[in-house]
């Protein structure tokens, strides 16, 4: 009976966690860390969805279950950001569905859609659900590189011809995370085509849609013509409004796709607590200064981080969005990969990042900065980091007779 669970083998050991008990381990001697692990957004909510949240929820009849795939309120409000934001028509009664924050659709859909052996694709490195999602449902997982030109395409085709069965579906992130990569209607456009020609599903997240900083709005993959006969896009009201712990997204488009998911969500919840999917209606509905002032923080703090890094030594692509910076590991500690550097990180110079390698094997070059610390404590880091970097000869000495210890 000491034999592990099936989709629990099927499941590795979860990365962060070392680099977390570490960090939580500094604390409770009195360190100060200076914490861009987890992307978890530090702005508060803005005060009228907080206001919306707190007078609906006096009214006791919205104590009661709510709807599994959302109130029609919250349904109308998503149709109606589609048509303002992207020039999309949405029907809310079939092809949008509320779901517990972006991470949870995404997870049922995998249920909803998946049989033992199916192949999805899937680009690596991604955020963990887009893998985890369909291995927990049984699927098998082929990876497909984090790029907007013809390696991408390519991967595609090898995908098709070599693998057995046929890819069910496809999963695609722009803005991503982490790598911060963006993408245009021509690659959606590249893509939507070989999909529909080869009867695939996509799957796009675009949670990040509203964090970018160029002056160009990410487009949706729903503005392909097309598209909806293949596709369902997922995003979060976590992002863009900072409503992280409200738990509370949306997936639109493919009618079939959007019922499958909304089948398999009516077995398993009842929906969000209905004063958060009315706050969640507000945010929709209401001003939107709070998203462009939460651009321009990230946007200010994007710049804090790269121009400190580069006088530090360490050159870090500046990301045109999400909330996050993907940096290569700096040459003389690439050897280590990403899981060593982040614990270097954190012992030497008291700053935690994300390890490239808990978002798949192709991450390992790589950490990834959360832009969830004000300038102040953004430019301390730079500060530690800039120390580390310029005794790194006795640090690496160091770290590699602990590696060497450790074997």
């Amino acid at each position: 009976m000491e034999t592990e669970f099936y989709k629990i083998r099927r499941l590795p050991p979860y990365v962060f966690a070392e680099v977390n008990a570490m960090k939580a381990k500094a604390r409770a001697t009195g360190d100060d860390i200076i914490d861009f692990g987890m992307g978890n957004p530090d702005f508060p909510t803005p005060p009228h969805i907080v206001d919306k949240l707190t007078e609906t929820v006096r009214d006791p009849r919205t104590h009661r279950y709510s709807e599994s795939r959302g109130i029609k309120g919250l349904r109308r409000a998503i149709a109606g950001y589609y048509g303002r934001r992207f020039g999309c028509e949405i029907d809310p009664e079939r092809e949008a569905v509320v779901t517990l924050g972006s991470k949870e659709g995404l997870a049922n859909l995998a249920q909803a859609i998946s049989s033992p052996g199916d192949v999805m694709m899937v680009p690596n490195p991604s955020y963990p659900i887009h893998q985890f999602g369909f291995i927990i449902a049984g699927a098998a997982v082929r990876n497909i590189p984090v790029r907007t030109d013809e390696t991408f395409m390519a991967a595609l085709e090898r995908a098709v011809v070599h693998s057995v069965p046929k890819p069910t579906a496809l999963v695609l992130n722009y803005p991503n995370n982490p790598t911060t990569e963006v993408a245009d209607l021509d690659f959606y456009g590249q893509v939507v085509e070989f999909c529909r020609h080869h009867g695939i599903y996509i799957l796009s997240d675009v949670a990040y849609a509203e964090i970018y900083f160029d002056g160009n709005p990410p487009p949706s993959m729903l503005q392909i013509p097309g598209a909806r006969d293949i596709t369902v896009e997922f995003t979060s009201m976590s992002k863009t409004y900072s409503m992280p712990g409200w738990r509370i997204g949306f997936a639109c488009g493919n009618a079939r796709l959007v019922a499958a998911l909304g089948r398999v969500k009516s077995y398993l919840d009842y929906g969000a607590f209905t004063p958060v999917q009315v706050a969640a209606t507000a945010a929709l509905n209401g001003p939107q200064a709070c998203v462009e002032e939460m651009r321009r923080r990230y946007r200010e703090r994007r710049d804090v981080l790269i121009s400190g890094l580069a006088t530090a030594g360490w050159e870090v692509p500046s990301p045109a969005a999400t909330m996050f910076a993907w940096a290569p590991i700096p040459p003389a500690f690439r050897h280590l990969g990403s899981l060593e550097f982040s614990k270097m990180l954190l012992r030497e110079a008291k700053v935690a990042v994300s390890p490239g390698v808990g978002f798949g094997e192709h991450g390992d070059g790589y950490v990834r900065f959360a832009l969830v610390e004000n300038r102040h404590r953004i430019r301390q880091a730079v500060k530690n980091i800039k120390s580390f970097l310029a005794r790194y000869h006795n640090v690496l000495e160091r770290a590699e007779e602990r590696l060497a210890a450790a074997k």
